[in-house]
């Protein structure tokens, strides 16, 4: 390059001063970076106060949430709780001294299950009935005594004494089989079959006894006493049979108030006029 060439570039450098090139976020758009990470900074804060809020209402602490606390028993449940899905647990019992309740709109069921998921027990506790599906149904005193067990084959009853205070009685539609019936005191008791026959047997003998008060058995065709192998015995002061046959009287105006008691054949009973002999052949009529 010529000599003058370059000084009179050089001198033109120097006239107008070095170039400078800016680097950075200018303007509007720096202004727009500073309100996002200044709205950014706010969400940041809401939320951290939207989680400590949390924390306090639901009662986070290291121990559990809210209500459940975790033990080194298990889990511990303070006031009402609501399960919405089921509940698996070896063992639910409340606070000690405080009753435990459970709760639900419609039935409250418990399931046993096998180790194939067969259900071996159910008790369902719905608004209309107490319902207990098992091979087997126990009730038991404290001290392990039997008080009451149903299965298909027969219910036991092993209390001491079995009250029916049902003002209409108790129906058995088939057999009963009992050492001993009785009312309560002052009260009376009746057997009664009101479309079928009644009947009572029992191999070492039948003892009816009403120490207060009567004894009445009635019946609309035929009341039966029958002894296979003994006697049977009617033992009172007074013995009355008030509506048996009598025989006609042998003569026309005769007032004699003294009967015979007399037997026909087939076993019917009949009342004939006593005299110096017996006169039940005279009324033998009657036991046609």
């Amino acid at each position: 390059m010529p000599q003058e060439q370059y000084a009179h570039r050089s001198t033109m450098q120097t006239s107008e001063g070095p170039q400078v090139y800016k680097v950075g976020i200018y303007g509007w758009r720096k202004r727009c970076l500073y309100f996002f990470v200044l709205l950014l900074m706010i969400l940041i804060l809401v939320n951290l106060a939207m989680t400590i809020w949390i924390l306090k209402v639901m009662n986070f602490t290291i121990d559990g949430m809210g209500n459940l606390r975790i033990t080194e028993k298990g889990l511990k449940l303070e006031g009402d709780s609501e399960f919405l899905k089921p509940l698996y647990a070896k063992e639910i019992r409340s606070r000690p001294g405080n009753p435990l309740y459970f709760q639900s709109a419609r039935n409250v069921t418990v399931n046993i299950l096998n180790e194939k998921t067969k259900v071996l027990t159910r008790l369902v506790t719905g608004p209309q009935a107490v319902e207990a599906h098992s091979q087997k149904f126990e009730v038991k005193t404290l001290s392990g005594k039997l008080l009451f067990s149903a299965d298909d084959n027969e219910v036991v009853v092993g209390a001491e004494r079995l009250r029916v205070l049902g003002a209409e009685g108790t129906v058995f539609p088939k057999s009963i089989e009992t050492p001993n019936v009785r009312a309560d005191p002052f009260k009376e008791l009746r057997l009664e079959s009101p479309t079928r026959a009644l009947v009572m047997e029992a191999p070492k003998g039948i003892e009816i006894n009403a120490e207060a008060g009567s004894l009445k058995a009635t019946c609309r065709t035929e009341l039966k006493l029958e002894s296979k192998d003994g006697e049977i015995t009617l033992n009172s002061a007074k013995i009355k049979l008030p509506n048996l046959p009598q025989g006609s009287s042998s003569s026309a105006g005769s007032r004699q108030k003294i009967y015979e008691l007399c037997v026909c054949p087939n076993g019917r009973l009949f009342l004939s006029q006593a005299g110096t002999s017996s006169t039940c052949q005279i009324n033998t009529s009657i036991c046609l």
